[in-house]
């Protein structure tokens, strides 16, 4: 019991400092590529939403304002799903466990992929949880976004709907 509760501590400040250290900004420079394995075992790669609007949102089970952000995320896919933009959302935890707990409570109408190792949060620079990216139909990223509040939502959404009608 007490290593698992060190692990809870640990794991969160660690992924922190390894990602908090990482590169310069990518606004305006081609997203890195990935390929992460999906709840149900299959692949999830950036490449196979080549054409289309990406936000990418790297996300933990731990993190309090990624509960306020999968209700948003879920309905911005919904709305915006039609013309073209594609959520995917990335768990960083080490175990898939505890982000299937999470989606229990919190289902996601997106893409969710996993990445335990926190490969995928260096090569993007993720600076804090959650952080986002929003991707445009060039594969160039257009936004890089840390944290969730409510005073995010118009911003971020105004970003988005620029991003699928093509004003981006």
């Amino acid at each position: 019991m007490r290593d698992e509760t060190m692990k809870r501590i640990i794991t969160p400040l660690l992924l922190t400092l390894s990602i908090t250290c990482a590169a310069e900004s990518l606004t305006g420079r081609e997203a890195p590529a990935f390929s992460l394995t999906s709840p149900n075992g299959g692949q999830v790669n950036l490449s196979q939403y080549k054409g289309k609007v990406v936000y990418l949102d790297f996300w933990a089970s731990w993190c309090g304002p990624c509960r306020k952000s999968f209700p948003w995320m879920n309905a911005i896919q919904n709305k915006y799903a039609s013309q073209g933009l594609q959520v995917i959302g990335v768990n960083l935890d080490e175990n898939n466990g505890d982000a299937a707990k999470f989606l229990k409570e919190m289902p996601a109408q997106f893409a969710i992929a996993f990445d335990g190792k926190a490969a995928t949060p260096a090569l993007y620079g993720v600076k804090g949880m959650p952080s986002s990216f929003l991707i445009g139909r060039d594969g160039k990223v257009i936004l890089e976004h840390s944290g969730f509040n409510d005073a995010d939502r118009a911003e971020l959404e105004k970003n988005i709907r620029a991003a699928v009608e093509g004003a981006k």
